[in-house]
């Protein structure tokens, strides 16, 4: 059974621009077209719903960052050519694309030791080698010395490429890769604490 973008956003519970995120980045393998529609199938969809959260509280910090993109877009900076997320980017584009200038609190970024980055609220890379970061005169961050620890190829299956040797960082790709992660925030940069509280 074959679902259009709207149906399959109803049966994830979230809205049509949201779920669309995921099939311009190029996420769900398996849809097809029927003249302007995109149709994906339902078991495509039922996976995604069924897709776990992120078990945030098997990493030590108190708190993370989580980096919130879109599916990328072509850009006329000297130093890259994509900004956001494409399951299609090579590793070394995709590092690019997600290594930006960023308004955020630097220190807490680093202090998190990791950096899931979310498009419609699924992990679809893991950054890591936070510890150094740069300030530019409109007050945002880099960090230059990121890594991109792995990516989600399928997120319906999902496939995922591990690219670190890091030890620490193919367990945190691993851990992250492919679960949900809701995260609120007015910018690209969000903040979310690895342990629930309990009244």
């Amino acid at each position: 059974m074959l679902l259009t973008t709207g149906q399959a956003a109803e049966e994830l519970g979230c809205a049509v621009t949201t779920f669309r995120r995921l099939v311009h980045a190029g996420l769900l393998p398996g849809m097809t077209r029927r003249g302007v529609r995109v149709m994906i199938p339902l078991a495509a969809v039922q996976s995604l719903s069924a897709r776990r959260h992120a078990a945030l509280d098997q990493i030590e910090a108190a708190e993370i960052a989580v980096l919130r993109v879109d599916a990328a877009q072509r850009t006329d900076e000297p130093d890259r050519d994509w900004i956001g997320f494409a399951a299609s980017l090579t590793p070394d584009d995709l590092l690019k694309a997600l290594r930006g200038w960023w308004r955020c609190n630097a220190a807490s970024v680093a202090a998190g030791g990791v950096l899931p980055v979310t498009l419609s609220g699924y992990v679809v890379a893991v950054l890591t080698g936070l510890e150094r970061w740069e300030k530019n005169t409109e007050g945002r961050h880099a960090f230059p010395d990121a890594r991109l620890a792995g990516h989600v190829t399928d997120l319906t299956t999902p496939a995922t490429a591990i690219t670190s040797r890091v030890n620490d960082d193919r367990r945190l790709a691993e851990l992250l890769l492919g679960t949900r992660l809701a995260s609120n925030s007015g910018g690209a940069i969000a903040y979310v604490p690895t342990r629930t509280t309990t009244g």
